[in-house]
């Protein structure tokens, strides 16, 4: 039997859509027929999509995006898979495809950063004069990052060119490289740089699930794991050693296992492992604990008594560490 019978594909396309609450509604029917499961967002301004299907699935997508002149060209990145990466069909019209909220939007497509091949971009990041922005949020860059990459302390894309403004001397007579997942962010965020005033920037192109698949940098000084928004959570890049920078949140040992806080109300992603899952009760504070909403709590059946039971348990810890 085959093992990796899925594919999950991940794609962009910034190209003019007209009537893009339509064109979301046809194409999840579109999805639907082929049999699809995924996350893909539709604005004027283009296409972002992740999906996964089977391989003949996925090769059917493919070719109906290809038939469409305003999608001939796209790329797809294509990662095997045992399995669906997601549980359900999502197709949804946004204002835009990556929310940076500017006053004067950038349209990649006349202003962005230049391009760098992934051999480009591994000799680039080694010069003198350069730094690395990572674009994306601070959970992705824990879990993995370039070697030497400025972390934006961001939980939000949209925060990302208020950072930069206001660490603007960390940058200013420097080359600027950025990088992101697949490349959509950086379109954006590289042409807003531009528009700031930076005059050397280039990007990633194709974005780290690009550089992880080169066969000459083969994800070199690439540390860690790359985040995906999917069921896999995260998936390898460096294709030569892997150096874990992710860190329990709770004991600070090395860890890649991201969960979200119990509480609904927080949902934060906190890195940690399964037995500090279980003493922790999934939940980043005490506050979360407490929750009479805490989902690890339903999950687990548990009564109140075990409840205060674990909280002990928690509080005897922390009075031993300090100690």
């Amino acid at each position: 039997m085959e093992k990796n019978k899925y594919s999950v594909l991940l794609y962009y396309k910034y190209v003019t859509i007209e009537d893009p609450a339509e064109f979301a509604k046809e194409h999840k029917a579109l999805c639907d027929e082929i049999g699809l499961m995924g996350r893909i967002l539709v604005a004027n301004e283009g296409i972002n999509g992740t999906v996964s299907g089977t391989k003949e699935q996925t090769e059917s997508y493919m070719e109906a995006m290809r038939n469409d002149p305003r999608f001939h060209d796209t790329v797809f990145k294509i990662d095997e898979s045992e399995e669906h990466a997601f549980k359900k069909m999502k197709v949804r019209h946004r204002k835009e495809l990556v929310t940076l909220r500017l006053e004067n939007d950038i349209n990649p497509l006349q202003t962005t950063g230049k391009y760098l091949s992934p051999a480009e971009f591994y000799e680039q990041m080694q010069a003198e004069d350069t730094v690395v922005i990572d674009a994306r949020n601070d959970y992705e860059y824990d879990l993995g990052h370039f070697r030497g990459a400025i972390k934006p302390e961001i939980q939000n894309f949209r925060e990302l060119p208020e950072w930069i403004r206001e660490n603007k001397e960390q940058f200013e007579g420097k080359k600027i490289l950025t990088y992101c997942t697949g490349g959509i962010r950086c379109e954006k965020f590289s042409g807003w740089l531009v528009e700031e005033g930076f005059e050397d920037v280039s990007q990633l192109h194709g974005g780290i699930a690009t550089y992880g698949k080169d066969d000459e940098v083969q994800g070199k000084l690439w540390d860690g794991m790359m985040y995906v928004f999917d069921e896999r959570i995260s998936v390898p890049v460096n294709q030569v050693e892997h150096v874990v920078v992710g860190k329990d949140y709770f004991t600070g040992e090395p860890c890649e296992r991201y969960v979200n806080c119990a509480n609904p109300a927080c949902n934060k992603k906190i890195l940690c492992s399964e037995e500090n899952e279980a003493f922790y009760l999934r939940s980043c504070s005490h506050e979360c604990r407490v929750d009479e909403r805490n989902r690890y709590v339903i999950q687990h059946g548990l009564t109140a008594e075990e409840v205060e039971v674990q909280l002990h348990k928690i509080e005897s810890a922390a009075k031993t560490a300090v100690c």
